[in-house]
C-alpha cells in the first residue's frame, strides 16, 4: 500500500505542476462590458511586489507547519522517552521484513505527507475553477488596455468578448483572468487550519491552556490578513477570497477529520512492540492447552479418575481396544 500511496501523491504532483506552470488546460475568456468600473482598478505591479508574495507565502506554508509538527513530535518522543524503559523494546515494522522505522519516523512523515497532499491538492482545486470560470480581477481592464474606439463602445457601454479584444501585455492578461478562487487566501487558510488544528488536538502538556489557542489564533490571522492584502491591493475580489477561504478551510477540516482521525493514535512508545508480547505471539508446540470451559473441565476430570482406575483395576477394563482405552487415549492428546 505504501507504493500506492507514493503513486497517487506523484500523480497529485505532477497535476498541480501542470496546472500552474504549462498551458495544457486553457483558461476560460471571459467577456466584459466596456467601462465597466468593478475592472478599472488601479495595476501595483507583478505579484512579486505583492505585500505577501507568492516566493513569501510558498515559503512559509510549506516550512512553518513542517517545522511545527518535526518539533511537537519529537518533543512529545523525547518525553515519553525519559521515562519509559526502551531497553527491551523492538523497532516497528513498516514494509514486511525490508524496512524498520522508528515511531517517531513513521509519524512525522505520516502527518506531514497527508499535510502534503492536502496542499496540492488545495492547489488544484483552486486552478481548475480558475481555468472553469475564467472570472477578471479587479484590475483587469488596466492591464487588458482595449482600444474602445474599435470596439464600438465610444458611445455606448456594450458587451465584449472577442478573443482579440486586449492590447496589453499577454501574460498579465492571463493572470488577471484568473480571479476566482483566491489562491493565495486558499492556501494561507489550509496551511493555518491544519497547524491550529494539530496543535489544539494533539499538544496536551499543563500549562498550555493559553499558549495553544494564542498560537492557533495567531496562525489563522495571518491567513485572514493575507486574503485581505488581496482585496487593498486590487488583486481579487471579495467573493474571490471568501471562496478560496472555505475551499482551503474545507480542505483542512476533511484532512484531519478523514484522513488522520484528529490526529488520534496510540502514544509513540506504545506503538513499539515488546519482545515479550512478540514472542508469546509465536505458537509453540508443546505448550498445553488452556481449558476455559466447563465441559473441558469435566472430561479432564474424568480423564484422570480413570486413569487412577485403570491403575488399580484389571487389565481388561483399560486393555488396548477396548472403548475405555479409546477414551483415554483420544482425550489424554
Amino acid at each position: 500500500m505504501l507504493y500506492f500511496q507514493l503513486v497517487i501523491m506523484a500523480g497529485t504532483v505532477m497535476l498541480a505542476y501542470y496546472f500552474e506552470y504549462t498551458d495544457t488546460f486553457n483558461v476560460h475568456v471571459q467577456g466584459f462590458f466596456c467601462y465597466d468600473n468593478a475592472y478599472t482598478k488601479p495595476y501595483l505591479g507583478p505579484e512579486a511586489s505583492s505585500a505577501v508574495p507568492p516566493a513569501i507565502l510558498y515559503a512559509v506554508v510549506c516550512g512553518v507547519p513542517s517545522l511545527l509538527i518535526t518539533a511537537i513530535e519529537s518533543l512529545l518522543f523525547l518525553l515519553q522517552y525519559v521515562s519509559e524503559d526502551l531497553d527491551n523494546r523492538e523497532k516497528i515494522i513498516v514494509m514486511g521484513d525490508c524496512c524498520y522505522l522508528n515511531p517517531l519516523v513513521r509519524r512525522t512523515f505520516r502527518f506531514l505527507g497527508v499535510y502534503a497532499f492536502g496542499l496540492f491538492s488545495t492547489d488544484i482545486f483552486v486552478n481548475a475553477g480558475q481555468v472553469v470560470t475564467g472570472n477578471l480581477s479587479p484590475h483587469f481592464l488596466t492591464v487588458c488596455k482595449p482600444n474602445y474606439t474599435a470596439l464600438g463602445c465610444v458611445q455606448t457601454a456594450r458587451f465584449v468578448n472577442q478573443q482579440g479584444a486586449c492590447t496589453g501585455n499577454e501574460d498579465d492578461i492571463m493572470h488577471a483572468r484568473k480571479s476566482f478562487p483566491s489562491k493565495e487566501a486558499a492556501l494561507s487558510v489550509y496551511a493555518a487550519l491544519y497547524t491550529a488544528m494539530y496543535i489544539t488536538l494533539k499538544v496536551k502538556a499543563k500549562g498550555t491552556k493559553l499558549a495553544k489557542p494564542l498560537l492557533s489564533l495567531g496562525l489563522m490571522c495571518l491567513a485572514f490578513l493575507t486574503g485581505i492584502n488581496r482585496v487593498v491591493e486590487y488583486r481579487n475580489h471579495w467573493c474571490d477570497v471568501i471562496a478560496g477561504f472555505i475551499i482551503g478551510g474545507a480542505i483542512a477540516v476533511f484532512m484531519v477529520l478523514g484522513v488522520v482521525q484528529n490526529f488520534k493514535g496510540k502514544s509513540l512508545l506504545n506503538e513499539i512492540p515488546p519482545e515479550e508480547s512478540v514472542v508469546s505471539s509465536i505458537p509453540m508446540m508443546g505448550q498445553p492447552r488452556i481449558m476455559d470451559n466447563t465441559m473441558e473441565k469435566y472430561i479432564a476430570s474424568q480423564v484422570l479418575a480413570d486413569t487412577f482406575n485403570c491403575s488399580r483395576l484389571s487389565t481388561t477394563y483399560c486393555a488396548p481396544g477396548s472403548a475405555r482405552y479409546t477414551f483415554l487415549v483420544y482425550f489424554a492428546f
